[in-house]
Protein backbone atom coordinates (compact mmCIF):
# COMPACT_ATOMS: atom_id res chain seq x y z
CA UNK A 1 0.00 0.00 0.00
CA UNK A 2 1.29 3.47 -0.88
CA UNK A 3 0.82 6.78 0.89
CA UNK A 4 0.60 9.68 -1.57
CA UNK A 5 0.56 13.28 -0.38
CA UNK A 6 -1.71 15.72 -2.16
CA UNK A 7 0.77 18.42 -1.08
CA UNK A 8 3.99 18.76 0.88
CA UNK A 9 3.62 18.33 4.63
CA UNK A 10 0.43 16.30 4.33
CA UNK A 11 1.57 13.68 6.83
CA UNK A 12 2.55 10.74 4.62
CA UNK A 13 5.78 10.07 6.53
CA UNK A 14 4.06 10.01 9.91
CA UNK A 15 1.25 7.79 8.66
CA UNK A 16 3.67 5.38 6.97
CA UNK A 17 5.65 5.21 10.22
CA UNK A 18 2.51 4.56 12.27
CA UNK A 19 0.61 2.24 9.93
CA UNK A 20 3.19 0.81 7.53
CA UNK A 21 3.19 0.97 3.76
CA UNK A 22 5.36 2.98 1.42
CA UNK A 23 5.65 6.78 1.61
CA UNK A 24 5.83 8.04 -1.98
CA UNK A 25 5.70 11.72 -1.19
CA UNK A 26 3.68 13.58 -3.81
CA UNK A 27 3.87 11.14 -6.72
CA UNK A 28 1.60 8.33 -7.82
CA UNK A 29 3.02 4.81 -7.52
CA UNK A 30 4.14 2.93 -10.59
CA UNK A 31 2.93 -0.66 -10.17
CA UNK A 32 4.89 -1.70 -13.29
CA UNK A 33 8.03 -0.90 -11.28
CA UNK A 34 6.90 -3.00 -8.32
CA UNK A 35 5.43 -0.16 -6.27
CA UNK A 36 2.17 -0.92 -4.45
CA UNK A 37 -0.74 0.38 -6.54
CA UNK A 38 -3.21 0.59 -3.68
CA UNK A 39 -3.17 4.24 -2.57
CA UNK A 40 -4.19 6.25 0.45
CA UNK A 41 -4.19 9.91 -0.61
CA UNK A 42 -3.25 12.23 2.26
CA UNK A 43 -3.99 15.93 2.79
CA UNK A 44 -4.20 18.36 5.70
CA UNK A 45 -7.52 19.95 6.57
CA UNK A 46 -6.51 23.55 5.87
CA UNK A 47 -7.86 25.27 2.76
CA UNK A 48 -4.86 24.67 0.53
CA UNK A 49 -4.65 21.03 1.65
CA UNK A 50 -8.28 20.37 0.77
CA UNK A 51 -7.85 22.10 -2.60
CA UNK A 52 -4.79 19.93 -3.28
CA UNK A 53 -6.80 16.81 -2.41
CA UNK A 54 -9.49 17.89 -4.87
CA UNK A 55 -6.90 18.43 -7.61
CA UNK A 56 -5.33 15.03 -6.93
CA UNK A 57 -8.73 13.33 -7.13
CA UNK A 58 -9.43 15.14 -10.41
CA UNK A 59 -6.09 13.90 -11.78
CA UNK A 60 -6.90 10.38 -10.65
CA UNK A 61 -10.38 10.53 -12.18
CA UNK A 62 -9.01 11.82 -15.50
CA UNK A 63 -6.40 9.03 -15.69
CA UNK A 64 -3.31 11.14 -14.98
CA UNK A 65 -1.55 8.30 -13.17
CA UNK A 66 0.23 5.04 -14.04
CA UNK A 67 -1.91 2.00 -14.84
CA UNK A 68 -2.81 -0.12 -11.84
CA UNK A 69 -3.32 2.68 -9.32
CA UNK A 70 -6.32 2.02 -7.05
CA UNK A 71 -7.48 4.66 -4.57
CA UNK A 72 -8.46 3.08 -1.26
CA UNK A 73 -9.43 6.34 0.45
CA UNK A 74 -8.56 9.95 1.17
CA UNK A 75 -6.98 10.55 4.58
CA UNK A 76 -7.43 14.04 6.00
CA UNK A 77 -5.01 14.94 8.79
CA UNK A 78 -6.13 17.71 11.15
CA UNK A 79 -4.07 20.86 10.74
CA UNK A 80 -5.11 22.19 14.17
CA UNK A 81 -7.04 21.04 17.23
CA UNK A 82 -10.80 21.52 17.34
CA UNK A 83 -13.61 21.60 14.83
CA UNK A 84 -13.22 22.69 11.24
CA UNK A 85 -14.68 26.04 10.22
CA UNK A 86 -17.91 25.65 8.26
CA UNK A 87 -16.38 26.44 4.84
CA UNK A 88 -13.70 23.76 5.31
CA UNK A 89 -16.23 21.22 6.59
CA UNK A 90 -18.20 21.85 3.38
CA UNK A 91 -15.11 20.99 1.32
CA UNK A 92 -14.72 17.75 3.28
CA UNK A 93 -18.33 16.87 2.44
CA UNK A 94 -17.58 17.43 -1.25
CA UNK A 95 -14.56 15.10 -1.02
CA UNK A 96 -16.73 12.49 0.72
CA UNK A 97 -19.12 12.63 -2.22
CA UNK A 98 -16.43 11.25 -4.55
CA UNK A 99 -14.20 9.10 -2.29
CA UNK A 100 -14.09 7.36 1.06
CA UNK A 101 -12.64 9.83 3.56
CA UNK A 102 -10.96 9.08 6.89
CA UNK A 103 -10.12 11.93 9.26
CA UNK A 104 -7.13 11.78 11.58
CA UNK A 105 -7.61 14.10 14.57
CA UNK A 106 -5.01 16.48 15.95
CA UNK A 107 -2.56 14.57 18.17
CA UNK A 108 -0.31 16.96 20.14
CA UNK A 109 2.19 14.18 20.90
CA UNK A 110 2.94 13.76 17.20
CA UNK A 111 4.52 17.19 16.84
CA UNK A 112 7.90 16.03 18.17
CA UNK A 113 10.34 13.54 16.73
CA UNK A 114 8.91 10.70 18.82
CA UNK A 115 5.25 9.85 18.36
CA UNK A 116 3.76 9.89 21.86
CA UNK A 117 0.25 9.74 23.22
CA UNK A 118 -2.73 7.61 22.38
CA UNK A 119 -3.25 6.28 18.88
CA UNK A 120 -6.52 7.56 17.39
CA UNK A 121 -9.03 4.92 16.37
CA UNK A 122 -8.79 6.21 12.78
CA UNK A 123 -5.19 4.99 12.63
CA UNK A 124 -6.29 1.47 13.55
CA UNK A 125 -8.99 1.66 10.88
CA UNK A 126 -6.39 2.73 8.30
CA UNK A 127 -4.15 -0.19 9.28
CA UNK A 128 -7.06 -2.57 8.71
CA UNK A 129 -7.84 -0.93 5.37
CA UNK A 130 -4.19 -1.15 4.33
CA UNK A 131 -3.83 -4.73 5.57
CA UNK A 132 -0.94 -3.81 7.86
CA UNK A 133 -0.24 -4.01 11.57
CA UNK A 134 0.32 -0.87 13.57
CA UNK A 135 3.97 -0.10 14.17
CA UNK A 136 2.94 1.55 17.45
CA UNK A 137 0.43 -1.07 18.62
CA UNK A 138 1.58 -0.80 22.23
CA UNK A 139 0.04 2.64 22.55
CA UNK A 140 -3.46 2.78 23.96
CA UNK A 141 -6.27 3.65 21.59
CA UNK A 142 -7.81 7.10 21.64
CA UNK A 143 -11.56 7.01 21.05
CA UNK A 144 -12.33 9.42 18.19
Amino acid sequence: MSWVGAHGGAGTSTLAEMVGGRDLGRRWPDPSQGEPGRVLLVARTHGSGLRAASRALEALHSGEHPAGVDLLAVVLVADAPGRLPFHLAQRVRVLRSVADVHRVPWVPGWRGEKRTGPVPRTIRTLAELAGTQLAHSKKREKKR
